[in-house]
């Protein structure tokens, strides 16, 4: 069985466990008439929709190129990421600001079943991190519902360890204190992921230094000089690079071709560039630099 469909079995899990715990959420929430309760089982179903988004995004991803997608479909997951960022930045905003008015509204946390249902969404949270970490390391929009996932844990905490302290020590302000620092945690990890999927959707260089690249393409004496040159990360498992090769005159087309993959070779060995394409120049561009317009005003 390959990693993908591995990926899939996950998310398959992931999405069946959320559903059966929202339900139980709304169930409890009317049975003990917890408000609270039943504001979280709504914020679980639209972490249900996210995740949702991100298998079917995962899915979308496994196509095959055509025609059409000459690239293939990997960007969808990229577009799921970032979509699930944003609404997890909103989520965080909004826990934000109903935190700062339960400072002057306190809500009373009570019931035994209320507390019973907290904890069984903390256990299908926690057992769904575990699930998702391991491909979270390597694939952007399973880490977007890694994130979502430690959001909900981690409210799911702040509820029991409110219910717990209200209970016995009667602070009735810990709940929005908990509730405001999950929040700010929860907006600093989706804004991570929110960028990191912006800047791949802009075809932004992922953090590789164009003087090194520039020193291994020129360490071949055959080169004369690189311009034009784009580099950006396609998605999670494709870095690519676009460049202009100014060679030698003399050079046979079949020395070139033999030259680019012996660069290519060093260029993934040395940066993680597993795509490149190489146009070969005589004259144009023999003077620019290694970026097309940059310096100009």
């Amino acid at each position: 069985m390959n990693k993908k469909d591995h990926t899939t079995k996950r998310y398959v899990f992931v999405t069946l466990l959320n559903v059966l715990i929202t339900i139980a959420e709304f169930l409890g929430g009317i049975f003990s008439g917890s408000l609270a309760l039943l504001s979280d089982a709504v914020h679980n179903l639209s972490d249900v929709g996210a995740i949702v988004l991100s298998f079917v995004a995962h899915l979308i991803s496994e196509k095959d190129r055509n025609r059409r997608k000459t690239f293939g479909y990997q960007r969808a997951e990229t577009l799921a990421a970032f979509t699930n960022g944003v609404i997890l930045i909103v989520i965080s905003l909004v826990l934000f600001v109903e935190a700062i008015e339960r400072f002057w509204k306190p809500e009373k946390i009570n019931g035994n079943l209320m507390l019973i249902i907290a904890l069984i969404g903390l256990a299908a949270n926690f057992i769904s991190m575990l699930v998702m970490h391991h491909d979270a390391k390597k694939n952007l929009n399973v880490r977007s519902t890694f994130v979502h996932m430690m959001s909900d844990a981690l409210s799911s905490i702040a509820v029991v360890v409110g219910a717990v302290i209200i209970e016995f020590w009667k602070i009735d302000w810990i709940d929005p204190l908990l509730t405001m620092l999950v929040s700010l945690f929860i907006l600093f990890e989706a804004y991570k992921v929110t960028m990191k999927a912006a800047n791949i959707l802009m075809e932004s260089n992922p953090g590789i230094d164009l003087a090194k690249v520039n020193m291994v393409v020129l360490r071949h004496t055959d080169i004369i000089n690189i311009h034009h040159v784009h580099l950006w990360r396609y998605s999670d498992n494709y870095i690519m690079l676009d460049a202009h090769l100014n060679v030698k005159k003399t050079m046979t087309c079949a020395e070139f071709e033999q030259l680019s993959h012996q660069i290519g070779r060093e260029l993934k060995s040395k940066f993680g560039i597993n795509h490149f394409t190489f146009q070969a120049e005589c004259e144009r561009g023999v003077n620019d630099k290694m970026i097309y317009g940059e310096g100009k005003k």
